[in-house]
This record gives structure tokens, C-alpha cells and sequence, in this order.
């Protein structure tokens, strides 16, 4: 009987659905809007998104995975539902099999939720492969070789750092740091600067148009819109990019010190290998301005963005899906 099998890029931020033969077929925000008087989902993904900053009181719009894990269970099973659904249409007999993409530092009962969700979406079997595996295969590193491979993935609630060879994890570290702490950082710098509130939309508005990862020599600037907190009224302010950079100072130190971690255990043999490599930056992170600059400067290690960053997970979890048995290894769940 033919089974359907659909990868799933289950980030902090967006999610990703990948389909065979297909490509990616759903690029979507981990985002979902209940309604507080029924406590039934309103809306998912784009259309949540857009309710951001902008819902009534009748309505809460959440994001049900922090830190790359599920935070809200039951919102995150709905989501599923509502991924697998426009993935493969109606969910008959034949239910398919999912692929899901977990951070590298996941628990055992994180791991558990994440497979009953799955299962409780609609799902025949749920398979669990680590991310950095997984951004490594959509990288286009061959990770069967002997030799090391050094992968950095940035998402929206994690940072995973691993040290890959002969189709395993030698050596890997997760820190709770991503795209979202950095908005979050942004926020609360013009807070406390400009004495101006701005939400988490246009704080990754102003990381996208003028952050940097290291400071520039010529400062580009933008105007930014919101709400003076001393008077209460809208303002506007120029905000430069190495106010930016500056804001971002403690999540990047935190990024850098989980480099910093995994070099430090690594095997020397290993070791000389990344100094030939190089480091590759995957993920929504590896789009920050300069990031691989700042990796190289601290590390003395030279660093390439990966080719579509942002989809490197979701094109391992397609590679994997065809080739089960020879990354059968890394698949760290069945059921």
C-alpha cells in the first residue's frame, strides 16, 4: 500500500513541509490564533501572523513552540493537523508518514510530545532526526565521510552547533538562543535608548533591514515608528546599525561561547579537518549581516553561508525521507 511521507521543519519561527518529488510545499509561521470565548483555533501560519500586535481581546494569537520544543501541547497538535492536512489533503486510510526535525539538545520527554503530537495529528509513524544532521544533509556535507564536518544552525528559538563524521554526531551543543531573543533584545534596546515601544514584527523588520553581526564603519540607518513612553503619542526615531549590533551583543556572545564549547571537545584529528573546511552557517540566522565575519574573527576558523539557508532543514528531512535506510542511524524514533 502506498504511504505518503512528508518531512517536517518544525522551527520556533516557521515551518517548513517538505513532500517528495515535490519540493517544499508549505512555508508557513509557527503561529496560531485561538479564540478566547469557544477556545477553538481561528487561524494558522500566514493568516495568524498577520493578527500579531493587531487581535481584540476575544483573541490570543501564540506561538506553541519555545526554544525549539513544544510549549503548548494541544495548540501545537492543531497546527500539525493543520500542516499534514495541506500537505496531503484530506487524511483518509492511508495516513502518512512524518519526518520531524528536533533540536539537538532535546529531552527525552520533549521527544515523547513532539511524537504524540504527531501521532494525535494524523500521522502512521513519526520519525525524530536531530536538526544539525539534518541542516548538515541540506548543506550538501557529506556526513558518511570520515573526515569532520562543523555545522552551525541559527533558527528562530535555537542555536545548534555539531561536529559530524561517519554519519553520526561526534559532538554537538544547543543553546535556547535564537532569531526570536535577538528581536526580543532589539525591543527592549529602544526601549530603554529611545524611550520608544515597538513589537517583535518591526524589531525583525529593523534586524532584516540595517543588523549587523559586527560593528560597520559606515552606519546605515532607518526610521522607526511606535509608541513614545513618555508621552504616550506616536514618534518616530533614526536608529543606526551599530545601535543594532549593540543590542544584539549578549545573544551573540551566547552563539559564539556554544562554538566555543563544541571546538573545545572536539578530537584534534577532527579539529585539523573543520581548519580545512571551514564552518557552515545554516538556518534564518545565517542571514544576519556578517554573522560568518564575526564566527571567523573569534574562532580564526573561515565560515560560508550555506546555499538557502533558511532551507536546509526541510531539504535533509527530503533527503533522509528517500533514503530511510542509510540514515537510519540518525532517526532517533519510530512508533
Amino acid at each position: 500500500m502506498f504511504v505518503k511521507k512528508i518531512g517536517i521543519d518544525l522551527g520556533t519561527t516557521n515551518t517548513l513541509v517538505f513532500l517528495p518529488k515535490k519540493g517544499i510545499i508549505v512555508n508557513e509561521p509557527s503561529v496560531v490564533s485561538i479564540s478566547v470565548l469557544d477556545n477553538k483555533i481561528i487561524a494558522v501560519g500566514n493568516e495568524a501572523k498577520e493578527m500579531i500586535g493587531r487581535a481584540p481581546d476575544s483573541i490570543v494569537v501564540s506561538r506553541p513552540l519555545k526554544d525549539g520544543v513544544i510549549a503548548d501541547y494541544r495548540v501545537t497538535e492543531a497546527m500539525l493537523r493543520y500542516f499534514i492536512k495541506k500537505a496531503v489533503g484530506k487524511i483518509g486510510l492511508v495516513k502518512p508518514e512524518v519526518l520531524i526535525s528536533v533540536p539537538a539538545g532535546i529531552t527525552s520527554t520533549e521527544r515523547r510530545a513532539v511524537i504524540e503530537a504527531t501521532i494525535n495529528a494524523g500521522a502512521k509513524a513519526a520519525y525524530l532526526v536531530k536538526e544539525p544532521v539534518l541542516a548538515a544533509i541540506g548543506a550538501k556535507i557529506s556526513i558518511n565521510s570520515s573526515s569532520g564536518n562543523m555545522i552551525l544552525n541559527i533558527g528562530g528559538g535555537t542555536t545548534e552547533v555539531a561536529i559530524i563524521s561517519l554519519g553520526g554526531i561526534v559532538n554537538a551543543a544547543s543553546a535556547r538562543v535564537g532569531g526570536n531573543r535577538i528581536d526580543e533584545a532589539i525591543v527592549d534596546y529602544i526601549k530603554k535608548r529611545h524611550s520608544l515601544a515597538i513589537g517583535d514584527r518591526t524589531a525583525e523588520l529593523i534586524k532584516i533591514a540595517i543588523g549587523s553581526a559586527v560593528k560597520q564603519s559606515a552606519e546605515e540607518k532607518i526610521n522607526v515608528r511606535g509608541r513614545d513612553l513618555t508621552s504616550g503619542y506616536p514618534k518616530t526615531v533614526e536608529i543606526s546599525s551599530n545601535e543594532i549590533t549593540e543590542a544584539m551583543q549578549e545573544q551573540l556572545r551566547e552563539i559564539v561561547q556554544t562554538i566555543k564549547t563544541v571546538l573545545q571537545d572536539t578530537p584534534p584529528e577532527l579539529c585539523s579537518d573543520i581548519v580545512d573546511k571551514g564552518i557552515v552557517i545554516s538556518g534564518g540566522g545565517a542571514l544576519l549581516k556578517n554573522i560568518d565575519t564575526l564566527v571567523t574573527k573569534v574562532t580564526g576558523v573561515v565560515c560560508r553561508i550555506a546555499d538557502d539557508p533558511l532551507l536546509c532543514v526541510s531539504k535533509g528531512t527530503g533527503v533522509v525521507l528517500n533514503n530511510l535506510d542509510v540514515y537510519k542511524r540518525n532517526i532517533m524514533t519510530k512508533r
